[in-house]
């Protein structure tokens, strides 16, 4: 039977100095390096320093937004202000102009009566005008021929007549009466010429240069014609 060999252990059992728990974990030390003392009146005067600095910046930040809150008001009611004049002036424009439409048509009324009273009362005014306006440049003409209404006829004649004489026209005088020419209208012709008296071409002459007087004011150009 083959002898056992004695186990040994390579190991060195010496005693070494062991380290405690606590020590290893224990951090090592950190320096901090005392602080620096600061006066207190320093400390103090910078306190108020910064006081005063945080006091000017919010006072310049105030009025920055006053001033701003300021504008944009201003702003805003000059915006209505002038939306507010706008209407305003538009209404009086339009006021204005409807008195005006209505001065002028009661005006055109007025005048196409007084015209109808003046006509009734003086008929032969108008035409006695006319013939006299002639007179000068027929001196020559063969004739001159009047057409009016019947009713005015022979007054036309002995007004003709008494002009002629004092006009030196020597031609041939006509007076010839019209049913269809209103009274107070009448015509004058002769060879190369005539002069008319229409009233109704004076009426539509008239009611034209209105209607555009109206329609430059704007709103309805048109007058009520009321009794001729």
């Amino acid at each position: 039977m083959a002898a056992l060999a004695r186990f040994t252990f390579d190991l060195d059992l010496a005693e070494r100095p062991r380290q405690s728990a606590q020590a290893a974990a224990e951090p090592e030390p950190i320096f901090v390096p005392e602080p620096i003392g600061v006066p207190e009146e320093v400390v103090a005067q910078l306190v108020a320093q910064a006081r005063e600095e945080g006091h000017s910046e919010g006072l310049k930040a105030g009025e920055r937004n006053a001033a701003s809150m300021a504008s944009q008001t201003i702003a805003a009611a000059a915006g209505t202000l002038a939306a507010h004049t706008a209407r305003m002036t538009t209404s009086l424009d339009e006021a204005i102009a409807m008195h005006r439409r209505e001065a002028i048509s009661l005006a055109a009324s007025v005048g196409r009566k007084l015209a109808t009273h003046l006509i009734e009362a003086q008929p032969t005014a108008e035409l006695r005008a006319l013939i006299a306006e002639c007179m000068p440049s027929i001196s020559g003409v063969p004739h001159l021929v009047i057409r009016c209404h019947p009713d005015l006829a022979d007054s036309l004649r002995d007004i003709a007549a008494e002009q002629i004489t004092s006009s030196g026209f020597a031609g041939r005088l006509v007076v010839m009466g019209d049913p269809d020419i209103r009274l107070g209208d009448g015509r004058l012709e002769w060879v190369d010429g005539g002069l008319v008296r229409d009233s109704d071409a004076l009426a539509t002459e008239i009611d034209k240069q209105i209607s555009d007087y109206l329609a430059a004011l704007g709103g309805p150009n048109t007058i009520e014609k009321g009794d001729q």
